[in-house]
């Protein structure tokens, strides 16, 4: 009972990373529905600020939740918290005795760490904020090197570089629980990776869509436009079975030049599986193969645990499906020599985003989830433009600027109905899920962009794709 009551009046502090800043809260909330608990903040909360404070958890969903996520830095079990230090220690003395009591004991070592967001003190007064902190029941030994309990001071002096303040906003004080997985960025970074290409995504986002797509032990996931293999790695990473599918032969097979500097022509050993194996997660690996994403070879099953993907824009790669606009005389009975290649056309963002959520709604289990970048045109962007399926619901929508005039918008979707359970014709009738036609000008607009900046006319063969 005495554990019980503890449990239910703790509440826990997280301190985020201040990038990304759009990602986040998508990225808890979704590792918090993957141990069924539900995100409930505590007072006060502000989205954009580096600290939120958590209430309806177990020091083990905080443990599960950090780690994994990489947009948190640290968990702290908030023992008080305050605008000022004399805020601070009323709310710490306070703090339930039979909280405190089990990390410092006599036989028990610890150590206090000041952390400061937005400004730099001193080494003396950090020195400072400690001992005024003596009025806390610390019995145990101080040890600076590998204690059994670490605590911190934290003070958050704003998020504007410009004009800090001469005292923090807020004061928060807490044990130490566990820490986020930052690392994954710098020990996945696509500087160091085995094969890459043109538009290998980014580690930390990669991470951040297998997270968002609640990817889990087991899982089978599948990647539509697989590139070079970027997400499967971040999914395999969390033991999830991955496989993707390509329209591009030389990627899938790692032949052609390569995209690293002073290197012409990829190895003989560039490939997906070699990135899997480079982390250790071959194990993981289904397999990669060429195929058009606006005909897929899959049969009609609900297959797949969750789709990520990042559909090519037409900018740095171009966006082409099988068929052709001339008549193409067949051999009889459909036979073709083994040398055939097919010919291939433009393939529309509007159409890729239509094949990709009707694909979802049905390949993915009940639950699944479908996520994906979809490009837009800042100026004209509206919540309407984001595409929709009646078998899909809107988990998240998040935006990554990439220009004054461009941004791409990382929608998360989940699988709440199977397509036979929909009424056809009342689906058909239903403008919400007609195809937006705006994608198509993303590219146009770009361009136009570039050129006007550049001083040159507009380039149609690159608007085109050619």
């Amino acid at each position: 009972m005495a554990t019980s009551t503890r449990q239910s009046c703790l509440k826990y502090l997280l301190h985020l990373a201040q990038d990304n800043l759009d990602f986040r809260l998508p990225e808890i909330k979704s590792l918090l529905a993957l141990r069924g608990k539900p995100f409930h903040s505590s007072g006060n909360f502000q989205e954009k600020t580096p600290f939120w404070c958590l209430d309806g958890l177990s020091e083990e969903d905080v443990r599960g939740v950090m780690a994994r996520s990489v947009c948190a830095k640290s968990a702290f079990e908030l023992w008080g918290h305050g605008k000022t230090h004399i805020e601070l220690k009323t709310s710490l003395l306070k703090y339930p005795t039979e909280n405190m009591s089990p990390f410092m004991r006599k036989d028990s070592t610890y150590r206090i760490n000041v952390y400061t967001f937005n400004k730099t003190l001193e080494f003396e007064d950090r020195i400072k904020r400690i001992d005024s902190m003596d009025y806390l029941p610390f019995e145990g030994t101080v040890n600076l090197k590998s204690p059994q309990h670490i605590f911190c001071l934290l003070e958050d002096y704003g998020t504007d570089p410009n004009d800090i303040p001469e005292h923090p906003n807020y004061i928060y004080f807490g044990r130490w629980i566990a820490d986020g997985q930052r690392e994954l960025i710098r020990s996945h970074s696509v500087k160091n990776r085995h094969f890459i290409g043109n538009t290998s995504m980014d580690a930390g986002l990669s991470f951040i869509m297998a997270n968002h797509a609640k990817v889990n032990k087991n899982d089978l996931v599948f990647d539509p436009f697989v590139g070079t293999g970027s997400l499967l790695v971040a999914c395999s990473h969390f033991r999830a079975y991955v496989c993707g599918t390509d329209i591009d032969y030389n990627t899938i097979h790692g032949r052609g030049r390569s995209s690293r500097k002073n290197k012409t022509w990829r190895g003989p050993d560039e490939n997906i599986r070699a990135n899997l194996r480079q982390y250790g997660t071959e194990d993981m690996y289904v397999d990669v193969m060429v195929s058009d994403a606006s005909k897929h070879v899959w049969r009609e099953a609900a297959l797949f645990d969750a789709i990520i993907t990042d559909p090519p824009y037409g900018i740095r790669e171009s966006t082409r499906r099988t068929g052709s606009h001339k008549d193409v005389t067949k051999p009889q009975d459909a036979i073709y020599e083994e040398s055939h290649v097919s010919v291939t056309q433009a393939y529309h963002l509007s159409d890729i985003f239509t094949d990709l959520l009707n694909f979802s709604a049905h390949h993915l289990v009940l639950g699944g989830r479908l996520v994906y970048w979809l490009p837009v045109y800042r100026p004209e962007y509206c919540v309407e433009m984001v595409p929709l399926n009646p078998c899909l619901r809107i988990i998240s929508n998040c935006e990554q600027t990439l220009s004054s005039h461009t941004s791409r918008r990382l929608i998360t979707m989940e699988k709440i109905k199977n397509p036979e359970e929909l009424d056809s014709l009342a689906y058909l009738a239903d403008p919400r899920f007609s195809p937006y036609q705006g994608h198509n000008a993303f590219r146009e607009k770009y361009f136009s962009g570039v050129n006007k900046r550049s001083g040159k006319e507009d380039n149609k063969a690159a608007v085109n794709g050619e």
